[in-house]
This record gives structure tokens, sequence and C-alpha cells, in this order.
């Protein structure tokens, strides 16, 4: 396991080992992780599917240091955090290693703040020096396909794709490691969808790894690497995106798959969903 110093060329930007998280006091405890394992690597992108309640905001937030783990281990950026403190933490946070988009940016963004301010912000709080901050913020405005010119604007005043590539902008800025992404696209219509995923397959040349979470499959089939499918606290199964897709082994990845239309034509009919949902509970 690696040591709690981050090594200059980790193999796995994030590496996740028989994970447990439970919820509530001793008598009434609710596991809602049960020996999740999962590694990403740098560059790599990778689809965390689910309905609600599986766990996917649970592992993302263990991951950021704000629900404890009951057991396991957590590497990130070659960095072991399964113990870390509210010190250690703060400070990983500071430093940018993880970074984390909200499914709602209009709710993430401060309103009062306007688009540089949001984005400098990240910046000036680990001491980079304003005309640095500058710089780094027009890069990666361009990154993300927006212009100077909205740099003076609050996120009111901005179109919901827009603010979601200013969240990701403000993710981007302090360099991380490992980005995850709690439903990115799920709010915005199909051209301001297709224009995020593409944004986000061109970070992979970056080496930043992504953690996609959604409960729809087909909005990152086309994006992921692999795919990892969550049910009920378990990974219950991982492989290639083309893998998932064409040759689904567990019934709850068969039953996402045939409630996608953008990916099997028509969704799965009631009979089929039933049966589907049938064999989870055999």
């Amino acid at each position: 396991m690696s040591s709690n110093t981050p090594s200059d060329k980790p193999s796995s930007a994030l590496e996740i080992s028989d994970l447990d998280v439970h919820y509530g006091p001793r008598r009434r405890r609710r596991q809602a992780l049960r020996g999740v394992s999962l590694t990403v690597a740098p560059g790599e992108t990778v689809g965390l599917i689910g309905e609600t309640g599986s766990g996917k905001s649970t592992l993302a937030r263990t991951v950021l240091g704000l629900v404890p783990a009951t057991a396991g281990s957590i590497v990130v950026g070659g960095e072991d955090v399964t113990t870390y403190g509210r010190r250690r933490w703060r400070a990983l946070r500071r430093r940018g290693v993880v970074q984390y988009v909200f499914q709602d940016p209009l709710r993430s963004l401060d309103p009062d703040l306007t688009v540089e301010e949001s984005l400098s912000e990240p910046l000036l709080v680990r001491g980079v020096p304003r005309a640095e901050a500058a710089g780094r913020i027009r890069a990666h405005l361009d990154r993300v396909r927006l212009t100077e010119e909205l740099l003076g604007r609050l996120p009111g005043a901005l179109s919901g794709g827009q603010r979601q590539r200013v969240a990701v902008a403000r993710a981007l800025v302090t360099e991380p490691r490992v980005l995850i992404l709690d439903e990115p696209v799920s709010a915005l219509d199909s051209a301001n969808r297709v224009q995020i995923l593409e944004i986000l397959k061109n970070l992979r040349a970056d080496g930043v790894a992504l953690v996609l979470i959604s409960h729809d499959l087909g909005s990152v089939a086309g994006v992921a690497d692999r795919i990892a499918v969550l049910y009920r606290g378990e990974l219950v199964e991982t492989g290639t995106a083309h893998d998932i897709v064409t040759n689904p082994q567990h019934p709850y990845t068969r039953l996402l798959l045939g409630s996608a239309p953008t990916l099997h034509g028509a969704p799965a009919d009631r009979a089929e969903r039933q049966a589907l949902r049938a064999l989870l509970h055999a």
C-alpha cells in the first residue's frame, strides 16, 4: 500500500480498496458501501453508474474526506488519505489534488462572485500570485470553450451550459489529479450535453483521472474508458465501456441498459424490466 507521502508518478490517480462505509449509531447502523474496490489511472475516465440510493454519492463523499470509511483504504494521487483528519484533508483540498463538480452549478457557484472571482478563489487561497492566477484562468477558459467576456458576469447571467463549464474550469485551475463529476450533464439540453462530454473527453491528454457519476449509462458510455456499476452499495460489475454495453453480465446492468433509449433504441418493455428485477431479488 502507498505511503502517506505522494509519489512523483503514482501508477494510479485513485485507488479504492475493500471500502466499507456505515451510517448511523451502532444499534441502527446502515451499510452504505460494502467491499468496494476501484482503481482509476491518470488520464482514464471511469463512469460510476447506479440508481439513486446505490451508493454513488457516498463513494464520492468518502473519497473527498466528507464521510469516514469504516474499513478499507483510499489512495489519492499516491497519497493514502484513509485516516486523514480535518487538518490534513483541508491541506489536501487546498492543494487541489482532488476536485468535485456538483450537479447544479447554480447552487455550487457563489451568486455574488463574478466568474473571474470564482475561478481565482481556489488559486488565491493557495497563495498563487494574482498575475499568475489570471493567466491560469484564461488558459482554462479556453479549455472549456468560454470567452474572456464572461469573466465579469455573475452566475445568474449565464446559461446552464456556461455555468457548468465555469464549474469545470474552477475545478481544473488547481490542476487536480482526480476530478469527480456528479451528473455533469443531467440538467442540460442535448447540445450542451454533447459539448460538456467532449470537453471532458479531451482532458484525457492532460492526465486527469475522471470519475463521472450518473444514473444514466447512455450519458457516459461514449466518453468513459471503463464503467463501474453500483447496486445497493456493492460494485456488481466493471469493464470497458464497450463490454458493458454489448455484453453486460449482471441483471442490474442489463436493467440499466434496458432503460437507456440512447443505447438500444426504445427502452425495455414492462415485462422485460419486471423479469430483470426478479433476477436481482432471486
